[in-house]
């Protein structure tokens, strides 16, 4: 095994891998790559693999998906990770993988298998982008077994993964549309909305707010999600909303959370599930159980404002037009949301260009005038007129 410089008539230089599988008496064989480095690991592997030989291997393999997952991979890899991250991947995997694959060796994890299993869940009628992240997931898992010498190959790379659901454009739900939701729910879900719609929080910045991250001008966001912090703006009606709130709320600490649950707790992860929940529309796929139920508070507002389609997460969008509507630019709209000007390009391009030649209304303005409507909370019809 040995790594080749290769330089082309054109001037490219390439970098071929030539190894035999046996001794020298079998063909030599080689494979040509674009970088050095991927070269090198592709040459280190080969080495990896003839060192361990087929014994070990085989003993490695012999342990199941589950035994391997509960043995060490969660105590090796999943303590590494943020406890929001260890719930998610916890129930993608209970959900799509333990039931049919977690029996298996790790010996038994082919290709086939997996594709196969990635074809029955989206025919079972679970969620293509749910199954999608289950296969992520999965792959990770056997990357360390393969990295701890357990398998030979990592399979979860070879499958060719379910194309994803094209993405709609995002549609901001304006103002009027958020004060209608605001004023169908009660103190506490209305300023929580307000939050999401009014300062772009994502639902579990918003969960996790104390009071002490709130001041007179900004919210200091310790962003879960990047592990960062940022501060962002404090429109004055949603800095309105929040004294009033914390005025009625009656826990005023500085170290109280903005938004507990009912029991005065921090909310679960079933109590958000609860409070965002929606029932599925349209037909449901043979052998797709129904959920059942009733939709939570936030659907319940998001239907009587008329964009049934909207979750907690959609509000962030419409702090995005506000900022863009008044005329700021990507980096300051990015900085305010927590992630790069690239995916707010990508995110909101549409929405740039339908405002480009828009006349320029400031956020607070904006707001404001959405009050002023016959829908906003408080407001009465001779108020109104």
């Amino acid at each position: 095994m040995s790594v080749h410089r290769i330089e082309r008539p054109d001037g490219l230089v390439r970098w071929q891998v030539r190894w035999r599988d046996g001794g020298r008496d079998t063909r030599a064989r080689k494979r040509t790559f674009d970088r050095k480095r991927d070269a090198v690991a592709f040459d280190d592997e080969l080495r990896r693999r003839r060192r361990l030989g087929d014994l070990g291997l085989v003993v490695g393999s012999q342990e199941t998906l589950n035994e391997y997952v509960s043995e060490t991979w969660a105590r090796t890899h999943a303590v590494t990770l943020a406890p929001r991250t260890v719930e998610t991947y916890a129930s993608l995997y209970d959900f799509h993988i333990a039931p049919t694959l977690g029996r298996l060796k790790l010996g038994e994890l082919t290709p086939e298998v997996i594709a196969r299993w990635q074809a029955e869940r989206i025919a079972a009628g679970a969620g293509t982008v749910s199954v999608l992240k289950a296969l992520t997931l999965l792959g990770t898992i056997l990357q360390l077994a393969l990295e701890s010498e357990r398998i030979a190959r990592n399979p979860v790379r070879l499958v060719r993964k379910a194309r994803r659901p094209a993405r709609s454009e995002v549609r901001p739900l304006a103002p009027a549309t958020v004060e209608v939701m605001r004023a169908v729910v009660d103190e506490r879900d209305s300023t929580l909305i307000s939050v999401l719609a009014y300062a772009g929080l994502r639902p579990q910045e918003a969960l996790a707010l104390r009071w002490r991250d709130v001041g007179e001008r900004t919210v200091m966001i310790n962003a879960q999600k990047t592990g960062q912090r940022r501060n962002v703006r404090l429109l004055a009606p949603l800095l309105e909303d929040l004294d009033v709130w914390r005025d009625a709320g009656g826990s005023s600490g500085a170290d109280a959370l903005v938004f507990p649950g009912h029991d005065g707790e921090p909310w679960a992860a079933h109590d958000y599930k609860n409070w965002a929940k929606k029932l599925p529309r349209g037909r449901k796929r043979p052998g797709q159980r129904r959920r059942a139920g009733s939709p939570g508070p936030f659907a319940r507002a998001a239907q009587a404002a008329g964009a049934p389609a909207a979750t907690p997460y959609t509000l962030r969008h419409s702090f995005c037009s506000l900022l863009l509507h008044e005329g700021r630019s990507v980096i300051y709209v990015s900085r305010q949301l927590g992630h790069d000007a690239k995916l707010t390009l990508s995110t909101y391009g549409h929405v740039i260009d339908e405002l480009e030649d828009a006349p320029r209304v400031p956020a607070e303005e904006a707001i404001w005038a959405a009050r002023r409507g016959p829908c906003a909370p408080g407001v009465s019809e001779e108020e109104a007129s």
